[in-house]
């Protein structure tokens, strides 16, 4: 495959011109010689991109490794990072972050959260521990548990079974949808009801109340699956949607003006949080090389616990 096409088809957050252009003004090479649109690349070579002064967005860079060894790390991740490459972000991203700071040649991503959720993130360093950390989590034998603080006031404890789809009823392409199903006693579809669109994924969550606070509540939520916004979308079902939740959140067009940097005073009132409140706080796995369990635990993060710490204080008799 010719690198312009490779390019094109793999990293899609650049146009196939923008590409060309990029390749024009010498920011690829190809074993650290430039690169030409249609030269041919062959198995062992290196492509490399030089994105040093294309501007990018903020981020929160502020981040920890809670454990380091020869085949992984977990890092505490803050609550706006975005993890791979893509889109508006390349050098301020985890991946990047991981290699510039932290020396880190090649991190291979074993789970990955969302940009403005915070917690803990694996990262492999070798493909052999990749291969057997995500075979953990094909396999769903890692606990998961988040923290989510939400609007309303929830109930003491729940399991969200169902299947989880597209939602094409609005403008926003990537939003998902949960339609609610009851499981069987493996927490697998009941009946022999087949899924409703091909695309479907099975997902089941355990929520827990953990403290109400007013208007907002603390919740546990624990997975037995790992589908692409599955807490978040599951909440929305509930009735219970994540605070600061721009897209599935209190008012469905907050995340339309987001994208159009229009957010009104009003609208940053109602979300009560610049990002959505949902942290990754505990993993529990088995070590890829010596099989020994590892347990991962974070607190509540700062910004989280500042909106708890407020609706306390205006209750608070005066």
């Amino acid at each position: 495959m010719g690198v312009l096409d490779f390019l094109s088809d793999r990293f899609t957050y650049h146009t196939r011109l923008e590409w060309l252009a990029r390749m024009a003004d010498g920011r690829i090479t190809v074993n650290a010689a430039h690169a030409a649109p249609e030269q041919t690349l062959q198995a062992g070579d290196e492509l490399a991109y030089d994105a040093a002064d294309i501007p990018e967005p903020p981020m929160d860079d502020r981040i920890a490794l809670v454990h380091d060894d020869e085949d992984l790390v977990v890092v505490n991740k803050p609550g706006n990072l975005t993890c791979h490459p893509g889109g508006r972000y390349f050098n301020h991203t985890l991946w990047a972050l991981l290699k510039s700071r932290f020396g880190i040649p090649n991190p291979v991503f074993v789970n990955r959260i969302d940009r403005e959720t915070s917690g803990l993130v694996v990262v492999a360093r070798t493909a052999e521990a990749a291969r057997h950390l995500r075979a953990q989590f094909a396999g769903r034998t890692v606990e998961k548990r988040y923290l989510a603080l939400v609007e309303g006031r929830f109930s003491d404890a729940c399991t969200a079974t169902g299947w989880i789809v597209a939602d094409f009823t609005g403008e926003v392409l990537k939003k998902r949808r949960f339609l609610p199903m009851a499981a069987d006693a493996d927490g697998r579809p009941s009946g022999s009801t087949p899924p409703p669109t091909p695309d479907a994924q099975w997902a089941v969550t355990d929520f827990r109340l953990l403290t109400a606070e007013g208007p907002v509540s603390l919740v546990e939520a624990d997975l037995h699956t790992g589908r692409l916004h599955q807490i978040r979308v599951a909440l929305q079902s509930l009735g219970f949607p994540l605070v600061g939740d721009k897209m599935y959140g209190v008012d469905p067009g907050v995340f339309l003006r987001f994208c159009r940097d229009a957010l009104t005073p009003e609208d940053r009132i109602r979300m009560r949080l610049k990002r959505q409140a949902l942290h990754a706080a505990g993993l529990r796995f088995r070590h890829p090389r010596t099989d020994r369990e590892l347990l991962f635990e974070l607190p509540l993060p700062e910004d989280i616990q500042a909106v708890l710490d407020d609706v306390m204080a205006s209750r608070a008799p005066r």
